[in-house]
């Protein structure tokens, strides 16, 4: 007798899916769906750009604290200003009556009074009192320098111990190299030399004109 193979009969779901196809169907359509959400969220993000330098973007005043606005250092010593220049009329040395060296270039920018005297001469004396009053408030904007000639150096210290006259520079010409220089021929003479080197004053100042003249001078100077 001839046998026949019953046909086996398959396991479906509904709509006629077997559930291993379901399932395989489900898992494609996970997949579809998590690789569209990925891409929605990679097109809504936007690519990095350059590194951004913080300091083309930091706010004014927020730059480098260890410098100032002109990009100098801050512990960094100041520019020293430029040195005056030196006129003519300032371009000479001497001798102090202490023997000291002394250059006029030193005194350039300010203004400066040079007293030509002699230690016998009685004008000079009575006009001693009032540069050994002034000169030391002037000092500094207004300088006074003693020129002595016409006599010996002991006789040029005596008279500048006699009128008190050690606070105010004093210069030992008494080879006359100086007096000669400025032309002068009498005593007591007073030469003023403004800020610029121009010589405005040459000759006699009594005790109130020299002390009204220095004054101006030093209002001008600052």
């Amino acid at each position: 007798m001839r046998l026949f193979r019953r046909p086996s009969r398959r396991r479906t779901g509904p709509g006629g899916r077997s559930p291993r196809r379901r399932r395989a169907g489900t898992a494609a359509l996970v997949a579809a769906l998590a690789a569209a959400l990925l891409g929605a969220a990679s097109c809504a993000v936007d690519p990095p750009g350059p590194p951004v330098d913080a300091a083309a973007v930091a706010p004014a005043g927020t730059g480098d604290p260890t410098t100032t606005p002109t990009g100098t250092p801050t512990g960094a010593p100041p520019t020293p200003a430029a040195p005056a220049r030196v006129p003519d009329s300032l371009r000479f040395t001497g001798t102090t009556l202490d023997g000291k060296p002394f250059a006029a270039a030193d005194l350039a920018g300010r203004p400066v009074v040079l007293w030509f005297w002699a230690p016998w001469c009685a004008t000079c004396a009575s006009q001693a009192w009032t540069v050994a009053e002034i000169a030391p408030q002037y000092r500094d904007r207004v300088p006074i320098v003693g020129v002595a000639g016409l006599g010996q150096r002991t006789a040029m210290r005596d008279f500048v111990t006699e009128f008190e006259l050690g606070g105010t520079l004093q210069l030992d010409d008494a080879a006359g190299k100086l007096w000669r220089r400025f032309e002068v021929v009498e005593q007591s003479t007073f030469l003023i030399i403004d800020r610029d080197g121009k010589v405005i004053h040459q000759g006699f100042l009594d005790g109130e004109d020299l002390t009204r003249r220095v004054a101006a001078l030093a209002t001008q100077a600052g």
